[in-house]
């Protein structure tokens, strides 16, 4: 494994210091969420601090399996995190030399692990002109005869765009048919704004479904995240990689994200009705916008919108005007491998009063670097 630190990571919020920034844009989740305000009482003394099912608590993994139509708890793998199960699926699946199309730009673990094994990364670019939305041709195009594997995010991190069930059920269609896995982070799943998508991991035991409670909970501090797929022999294989790196998972996380689920149908709509606010508040400022343009989001709480070639914007200015001058940060477009005009937005994350006000310090920065301006 050749490991680099991603500038995704190096340049986070929680790297720079919440305490130097007083506008913060650059979060993917809603915001960060505490026991009381979810409304659950857990009295942590009572818990037994001992090792728990390598698998993941059962009742756990029952609620996860209730999510997709013909999965079963045999079907899940509870893991430390999105990340960690992103990684388990790399270094179990994958090995130097193996090929994979991963769609881009991307949550930068669904590159950067497959890079540290020495795989080769076939990437399928997204295109804005397109609506970010996924090119079946080009992905049949990428697909060779020695794909080992396909991994897709849907909602789409950074864009928030969703792809159809039609283009899932084709990309699942490609992948039994070449005869390689498909792996579909889903983290923001149920952030929709339209109908549920299905668990791609219900459709074929082909599919590997990612997902976890840090996005749309704003539960990141308990690291609680899962695997899905009906493949019994490559479940097993990710539990092997479980243990050999974590064994276990946190009996006080597990127990959490137990009493999230059992509580869901109560604690998600606030969320989502919330969400929508926010939406608002980010569609409004984006309709007076003259230097900056956009795809809107059907999903999540990211969007990626860019400045427009051309608006005479010094980009390189805006981003330390807007930073030192402003106090205000955004996931420039080089976390995502893409042009620092591009910019991700997470509207979801910041009181709405200080969304709009960042907004406003974006417009402000752009006419200050030789914008237009936008009201």
């Amino acid at each position: 494994m050749q490991y680099r630190r991603m500038p995704i990571e190096i340049e986070s919020p929680e790297q720079l210091g919440y305490g130097n920034i007083r506008y913060n844009l650059t979060e993917s989740s809603v915001a960060d969420m505490r026991l009381e305000q979810l409304g659950i009482d857990l009295d942590v003394r009572r818990l037994l601090l001992s090792y728990t099912d390598h698998v993941g608590n059962p009742a756990l993994r029952e609620r996860i399996a209730a999510e997709g139509d013909g999965l079963t708890i045999a079907d899940v793998l509870v893991t430390p995190s999105a990340a960690a199960a992103l990684f388990i699926v790399a270094t179990a699946l994958l090995k130097e030399g193996d090929h994979l199309v991963v769609m881009r730009p991307n949550y930068a673990t669904n590159l950067e692990t497959p890079r540290a094994i020495g795989c080769q990364l076939q990437p399928l670019d997204l295109r804005f002109e397109e609506g970010w939305q996924l090119s079946l041709p080009r992905l049949r195009e990428l697909v060779q005869p020695q794909t080992r594997l396909i991994s897709l995010t849907n909602p789409h991190n950074p864009s928030g765009a969703v792809f159809s069930q039609a283009d899932l059920e084709a990309a699942v269609a490609l992948a039994e048919e070449r005869g390689c896995y498909l792996l579909v982070d889903e983290t923001y799943r149920e952030m929709n704004y339209g109908s549920l998508p299905p668990l791609a991991a219900a459709l074929s035991p082909r599919c590997i479904s990612i997902s976890s409670l840090s996005k749309s909970y704003g539960l990141p501090g308990i690291r609680m995240g899962w695997i899905i797929t009906r493949d019994a022999a490559l479940q097993q294989l990710f539990l092997a990689a479980k243990e050999q790196i974590f064994i276990c998972n946190s009996v006080v996380d597990e127990e959490i994200a137990l009493r999230v689920l059992e509580s869901k149908a109560r604690i998600l709509p606030p969320i989502l009705a919330r969400n929508r606010q926010a939406l608002e508040v980010m569609q409004a400022w984006m309709a007076r916008q003259t230097d900056m343009e956009w795809v809107p989001p059907g999903g999540g709480v990211v969007c990626f919108p860019r400045i427009k070639a051309e608006s005479g914007v010094d980009v390189e200015r805006f981003y330390r005007l807007l930073n030192e001058e402003y106090g205000t940060y955004v996931g420039p477009g080089h976390w995502f491998e893409m042009e620092r005009r591009y910019m991700r937005i997470g509207y979801g994350w910041p009181p709405l009063e200080e969304l709009a006000q960042g907004l406003e310090n974006i417009s402000a920065a752009l006419k200050a670097a030789g914008g237009q301006g936008g009201g």
